[in-house]
């Protein structure tokens, strides 16, 4: 089917119809552009879960997804779409029990938990609570206008916007955290050193969630075309959000807290795999390491210093002319004894692919896709052509399910070779001087065909689900690792990745810390942004104040481009490199608890950075925070992010909290001037919280882990916390092959309770916990662990320390 098809209905103006402009096309002359909206419903028919209602001519279909999620979808004239996406690859049905109730006023679809209302009288779609309270509620009916141009619709919805009500999400848009008065557009963008407030730039997550008085909820605009969201920009009082083309189609996702809405918008686009466990790591990249020698000397370097790294990257001069799955001779004469001298010094090697093929029928990679006809077309039928690193190029169409095949396994001489990883850039797409492709090339779109104003958003997704699909076949039971630069929502289920090409700037430093928070509250959590800035020159302190921040970004690379100096973490000398090293052992000593949030995320769906606002809806103030996050639930950040700053003002949500650094406990619900000197950020760790730990090493897996550290932190009450281990590189984790250990603690003013319980089939092979016990309020006289007492025991600086074995149900401090 095609994008949409023209209706000549639509070229009749009635009363209601209002005309608002002209467009000259020079095969049908002047024709007037009609926006119509949704007349008066006048019939609703059920099957099943799915509700239509119609007003004569339009029909719009409700859709009961799970008890918390409903799908809006509209037919200008009573036809609707294949239905197909990208985005969500099988809608869920999910929903215990919905009924349809009808009055003079309205119909009505509920589940237990959340009411639509279709207006009688205008057609006006409504949600609300169970206890009838409205979250969500056209300002006017669903519209549309005709595209003559393109032969299709621009479909519109305008929702009430609240005097108070804040929004968040839409990926990583260069902006403050709340976009409330700001306008966007979702068009895939190479934007090469963007700044603040610029628009659009590499993603496009048609995905936001609204607050107000303490309710939250999300909208999901499943739509590929160019999309544009208002958040009261033209009209303070009214949201909107439209498309260039395709389907008004819309999932409403109730709360009614911030992290049910992240948690139900996973139930639909799908949550990220575990990736290998090496990819918690640090990693170094640069535009471009080379020849040989570099690479090598670089690897060196690391081991020499002592600053643990797992991940090494090859920019495009690795390859040999830019030709995609070859290797530059000259630079690299034997790749596969470098890359497996690099693995056994622990260095994985991730490798760049761009999507760009060289026309050249001597290279073989071009000779397969020309004679398969696997690369884009024109409407005229010839190839697209463009000009990027390997001059002349033509692009496959990883929107055909054949291609996508094709592409994944070109990978195996790079597998082969030893490489581990794989990058996937340029893939917006972006070609030089058009910036990239036109509208009228044509795309496969899995038998769903279009034109490029259809798939240009998803073509970055698609090349690295072909990528990551691909790598899964050839590495059998191993764990891939990719990262992209462009995407879609949905993207999660195939890749990480990262901000694009930043700057190094105090400002971008700023920018980067609210994209992460942005994209994780998006369902994109694997993220991270270029360590240092990628264009431009950091001083010392700068790059060291990135490296802090980093610590805590789920995915942590430096990267720079070509042209600047070399930004690697000794490169700026003392006392620099110390502390450089100092967090980046921190990052390797926490990698069990960024595991295991990470797996809260791929099972249970829950975001892994958290804004304070997701801690605290209720409070309004905390919808301007956006310096301050959390990793997971129990470790709070506040990065520094001005020159010179030698302490900062934090704001802590309810509760005790434990200074990382100092143990001191402090009270939340309050901000608190915190100092900071360079070899530190503020820390705070949740009272209550177990964090589990790993000794130093130089690269994961250096070293056999004979105990674990498990740093608890005394509460008053009762907390929880998860610690999950499995192989770390396999999918044995999908048949059970894992632990889910749950630390349930309690506390009161002469006792401490610490319980284990253990789910899933995997055996650590390390024996021993080693307890770190902060806060108690009390001397410590005895420790019975299972009814036996424990004698050998310490207390330093008012830590309790003693060791156990590991298959402990239950420790009692006294």
């Amino acid at each position: 089917m095609e994008d949409n098809t023209l209706d000549p209905q639509l070229n009749k103006v009635t009363e209601e119809d209002d005309l608002v402009q002209h467009v000259n096309n020079p095969i049908i002359g002047l024709k007037p552009i009609i926006k119509k909206y949704l007349g008066v419903p006048n019939h609703a028919d059920q099957i099943g879960s799915k509700f239509f209602f119609t007003d004569g001519e339009a029909k719009v279909e409700l859709v009961v997804v799970t008890d918390e999620i409903i799908r809006i979808r509209l037919a200008p004239h009573g036809v609707f779409l294949d239905e197909f996406s990208y985005g969500v690859p099988k809608v869920p049905q999910e929903a215990t029990a919905f009924t349809l109730f009808e009055n003079d006023q309205e119909f009505r679809v509920s589940t237990g938990i959340i009411n639509c209302h279709i207006r009688k009288a205008d057609f006006f779609i409504s949600f609300s609570d169970a206890d009838g309270t409205v979250t969500n509620a056209d300002a006017v009916p669903m519209h549309w206008e005709e595209n003559v141009a393109a032969g299709g619709y621009y479909v519109f919805c305008t929702k009430d916007s609240a005097p108070k009500e804040a929004f968040f999400g839409l990926g990583d848009k260069p902006t403050d955290l709340n976009l409330r008065g700001k306008r966007f557009v979702n068009w895939n963008t190479d934007a090469y050193s963007f700044q603040w407030n610029q628009d659009p730039i590499y993603r496009t997550i048609p995905f936001y969630i609204s607050i107000n008085e303490g309710i939250s909820y999300g909208i999901f605009f499943d739509n590929t075309f160019k999309s544009h969201f208002d958040f009261g920009a033209e009209e303070s009082n009214k949201t909107s959000f439209w498309a260039d083309g395709g389907e008004m189609q819309y999932y409403y996702i109730h709360g009614p807290h911030m992290m049910d809405v992240v948690k139900n918008y996973h139930k639909l686009t799908g949550t990220h795999p575990m990736p290998p466990l090496w990819a918690f790591g640090y990693h170094q990249c640069r535009w471009s390491y080379y020849p040989e020698n570099k690479v090598r000397k670089i690897a060196t370097t690391f081991r020499e210093q002592k600053i643990p790294c797992d991940g090494i990257y090859l920019d495009i001069d690795y390859m040999d002319g830019y030709r995609c799955f070859t290797w530059n001779k000259k630079y690299f004469p034997d790749p596969v004894k470098m890359v497996k001298e690099l693995a056994d010094d622990g260095f994985k090697t991730v490798v760049i692919i761009d999507p760009g093929i060289r026309v050249d029928d001597n290279y073989w990679v071009f000779k397969e896709g020309k004679e398969n006809k696997y690369f884009c077309r024109r409407s005229d039928d010839y190839f697209m052509e463009g000009h990027v690193w390997p001059g002349r190029c033509q692009f496959p169409d990883f929107t055909n399910p054949e291609v996508r095949e094709w592409w994944g396994g070109l990978f195996q001489g790079l597998v082969d070779a030893g490489v581990a990883g794989v990058w996937n850039d340029m893939n917006e797409p972006a070609v030089f001087g058009t910036g990239t492709f036109p509208d009228d090339v044509r795309h496969q779109y899995d038998g769903y065909r279009g034109s490029h104003r259809k798939a240009h958003n998803v073509y970055g997704m698609q090349m690295v689900r072909a990528t990551y699909e691909g790598l899964r076949k050839i590495m059998k039971n191993k764990r891939p690792f990719t990262i992209t630069r462009a995407g879609y929502s949905g993207v999660q289920r195939y890749s990480s990745v990262w901000t694009g090409d930043n700057v190094a700037t105090w400002e971008h430093l700023k920018l980067g810390n609210i994209q992460l928070q942005r994209l994780s509250m998006s369902g994109v959590p694997f993220c991270g942004t270029d360590i240092g800035g990628f264009s431009g020159e950091p001083d010392g302190e700068l790059f060291t104040r990135w490296i802090q921040l980093g610590t805590f970004a789920p995915f942590m690379r430096a990267h720079s481009a070509g042209d600047t100096k070399e930004r690697e973490p000794w490169s700026f000398g003392e006392p620099y490199t110390a502390i450089n090293r100092k967090f980046i052992e921190l990052r390797y000593k926490l990698i069990p608890y960024l595991y295991s949030t990470f797996w809260e995320h791929h099972r249970y769906g829950f975001p892994i950075l958290r804004p304070i606002v997701m801690q605290e809806q209720i409070e309004s103030d905390n919808y301007f925070r956006q310096d301050e996050f959390t990793y997971g639930d129990k470790i709070l950040i506040c990065p520094v992010l001005e020159p010179g700053q030698k302490s900062r003002i934090v704001y802590l949500p309810v509760g005790k909290w434990y200074n990382f650094w100092t143990l001191e406990v402090v009270d939340g619900g309050k901000e608190i001037e915190v100092e900071t000197p360079l070899e530190t950020i503020p820390i705070f760790v949740k009272a209550g919280s177990v964090i589990p730990e790993y000794p130093v090493m130089q690269y994961v897996g250096e070293k056999e882990i004979e105990e674990v550290k498990l740093n608890c932190y005394y509460i008053e009450t009762e907390a929880n916390s998860f610690f999950f281990e499995d192989y770390g590189e396999t999918f044995a984790y999908e048949q059970d092959i894992y632990s889910e250990k749950k630390f349930a603690v309690s506390g009161s003013k002469t006792s401490y309770t610490i319980q284990q319980s253990m789910e899933g089939l995997y055996t650590p092979r390390y024996e021993t916990y080693a307890f770190a016990v902060s806060g108690l309020p009390f001397n410590v006289t005895e420790i019975i662990v299972d009814g036996k007492p424990v004698t050998d025991f310490t207390v330093n600086d008012k830590v309790l320390e003693f060791k156990h074995s590991k298959t402990f149900k239950k420790i009692e401090i006294q």
